[in-house]
């Protein structure tokens, strides 16, 4: 049980200090691709020399950084159709002739010889959240005993015990604000805020996920009829009653009527869809559909620009006496300016720091050229070669920190696999944990 709440504490430190992204469809890896990324470690340890790494915390808030950031690029090139060559920036691009009432993504294949569908949105609702606001009470007093209380929370069908003490000292706030920070840090999918409105004060809790759950007329319940503690402080709170129910968003498309509990979701697998305001008047429609290819090209190396921009700011930004950082930019930069010619062309300069600038006035004339498939392919090249380095990266990130080396092995001897090389960096995440 220790070695899993150790494990659970170096998890969550991982994802709240380091992890700058979300999870992708990308992080979602066949059979195939695993035994690659295997083999490829197999032959990166195989032939290794042996180093003494440093392991102070720069180091690693470094080395996990790199890698992050090297996934994030992956996958931004990744969703650019850069798992096919061929199709590599000519992913379709998506627009919404009204942002203010919904947004929207391509997310169907990186491109279609089909005519892509285009739809008619109409928003009348959105989808919205459980809210259990509780009881006003005097900010300043407190008329519960003292004693140690408990209740239960349930939530998509699991319940979650929270203990806590009322003490000689404590008011109405002071308790409810230890609440509120006792559930959200807990990470269950319920936010909780003190609310004020003169000298009263009230818990409000308010559920991440929104919509109406299937089988259910609510998205979590407070009780402690059953709690091991003392019981009594959901009824003086008055956290336990509903105030305002979930409600699903109730959208037209097409004409034809939906409710979705989401106010974002995946239409026919073609579009990724986010609603973002009420349709001002009935009737009153945003129309969602996809850009023409210079359109779609345009966005696409934006992306691409943003995100190796991206990338670049982290490792100049992250300068220390224990990393590498300079070689990582130099190897950035080398890549880039083995483009030099064709990124100029498109008004597309690599500055000092090894980022890239736009020219507006030159980007847009390129992508006009009737005569630039060639600058096209370069581009594809360069999105490619920054694809494959940001793998190598993600494989192996200690390179980019301090490390003073002891031996190169015999190349004489046949030597066997060791997982020594790329081990520390899961290893020094468990450091002063285990």
């Amino acid at each position: 049980m220790a070695n899993m709440l150790a494990l659970n504490t170096v998890y969550n430190h991982y994802l709240t200090s380091y992890s700058r992204g979300t999870v992708s469809k990308y992080d979602a890896h066949k059979k195939s691709e695993l035994r690659n990324v295997y083999n490829s470690m197999v032959r990166l340890n195989k032939e290794a020399p042996l180093y003494l790494l440093d392991t102070s915390k720069e180091s690693h808030a470094f080395a996990i950084g790199v890698k992050e950031g090297a996934r994030e690029l992956h996958h931004v090139i990744a969703s650019l159709g850069g798992l096919d060559e061929k199709e590599l920036l000519s992913k379709k691009a998506a627009f919404s002739s009204n942002e203010n009432i919904i947004s929207a993504q391509y997310v169907g294949a990186a491109s279609a010889d089909t005519e892509i569908p285009s739809y008619e949105v109409e928003v009348r609702s959105l989808a919205s959240p459980q809210v259990n606001l509780g009881s006003f009470l005097p900010a300043d007093s407190l008329e519960i005993p003292l004693d140690t209380y408990s209740f239960d929370v349930n939530i998509h069908n699991t319940n979650y015990e929270f203990q806590y003490k009322i003490t000689e000292g404590d008011t109405n706030k002071s308790v409810q604000e230890k609440l509120a920070r006792l559930i959200s840090n807990a990470g269950i999918g319920i936010d909780a805020e003190v609310e004020t409105d003169g000298d009263l004060s009230a818990l409000r809790l308010t559920s991440v996920a929104t919509g109406v759950p299937i089988g259910r007329e609510d998205l979590f319940t407070i009780s402690d009829t059953h709690s091991s503690k003392a019981s009594g402080s959901v009824d003086y709170f008055g956290i336990g009653q509903i105030t305002r129910p979930a409600a699903n968003a109730e959208v037209l498309i097409n004409g034809q009527s939906r409710s979705i509990s989401s106010n974002h979701f995946v239409l026919e697998k073609t579009y990724e869809l986010t609603l973002n305001g009420i349709s001002p008047m009935e009737g009153q429609t945003a129309t969602v559909s996809v850009k023409d290819d210079t359109e779609s090209l345009g966005e696409n190396i934006n992306k691409l620009v943003n995100g190796y921009n991206s990338f670049i700011d982290f490792a100049f930004r992250n300068k220390g006496r224990r990393t590498k950082n300079a070689d990582l930019l130099k190897e950035m930069r080398g890549i880039a300016s083995v483009y030099k010619d064709g990124l100029n062309y498109m008004g597309l300069s690599i500055q000092d720091n090894g980022s890239i600038a736009l020219n507006t006035d030159t980007y847009t004339r390129s992508l006009e050229d009737g005569d630039a498939k060639h600058t096209i392919n370069m581009m594809r090249d360069f999105a490619d070669s920054l694809f494959r380095k940001a793998g190598q990266i993600s494989l192996n990130p200690m390179q980019y920190i301090d490390n003073t080396m002891v031996a190169y092995k015999n190349p004489a001897k046949k030597h066997f696999v060791t997982p020594y090389i790329t081990s520390p960096y899961s290893g020094m995440m468990f450091n002063s944990y285990c």
